[in-house]
């Protein structure tokens, strides 16, 4: 990926789940096929946006006459990864705690909290 803190718009994050959801590679009329059961998008856009996600390295493309096959270059969990220390980062200055009195005061239920602790307690956070 060429700015490894890059946050991809909404649509561009859209066409990332598809892929990252289907098994690679993934032709252009799959990725438009999976987006129309979320919402439909013209063959244009999607062959747009993956052009767009190939420019900024998140995807590769391979072209096979004229059809293009699409391989996800950035693994969802990376991506949520980077995206989940920069909002820590630029809403809590990195603080832990902060976020955390900011989860209880937004009323996180008990259930969510005991899910928490316990993957404190596990080593998994």
């Amino acid at each position: 990926m060429s700015d490894k803190k890059s946050r991809l718009p909404d649509a561009e994050l859209e066409i990332m789940q598809v892929l990252w959801r289907c098994s690679s590679p993934v032709t252009g009329a799959t990725v438009e096929a999976e987006m129309g059961k979320l919402r439909p998008l013209a063959k244009t856009t999607v062959l747009t946006l993956l052009t767009r996600l190939v420019s900024k390295g998140f995807v590769a493309v391979e072209k096979q006459g004229r059809l293009g096959l699409y391989t996800p270059l950035v693994t969802e969990a990376d991506y949520q990864a980077r995206q989940s220390k920069r909002f820590l980062d630029q809403l809590f200055g990195g603080s832990i705690p902060a976020f955390a009195s900011a989860l209880t005061a937004s009323g996180i239920s008990r259930e969510d909290l005991e899910e928490l602790k316990q993957l404190l307690e596990d080593g998994k956070l």
